[in-house]
């Protein structure tokens, strides 16, 4: 299980995800901030980025936040 560290960007025309120097991440979501709409695409971006299902990411802290921290298991 990995614990990583993310900052969200809602509203962007497409989804990718950037990896930081840090060791973070920044993801932009091709999705609206509203009723769990951006954190369901952030998990599905996630889960396509280190080629897990998305059962096996979860958002651990940070739901209602830009700046969340995430569970990967493989």
């Amino acid at each position: 299980m990995a614990v990583i560290e993310v900052r969200v960007v809602p509203n962007a025309r497409k989804s990718e995800v950037i990896e930081l120097a840090d060791g973070g991440f920044r993801v932009r979501l091709a999705a609206p901030a509203v009723e769990g709409v951006a954190n369901d695409e952030l998990i599905r971006v996630m889960a396509k980025h280190f080629k897990v299902r998305s059962r096996n990411v979860e958002i651990v802290s940070g739901h209602h936040s830009r700046q969340k921290r995430l569970s990967i298991t493989e």
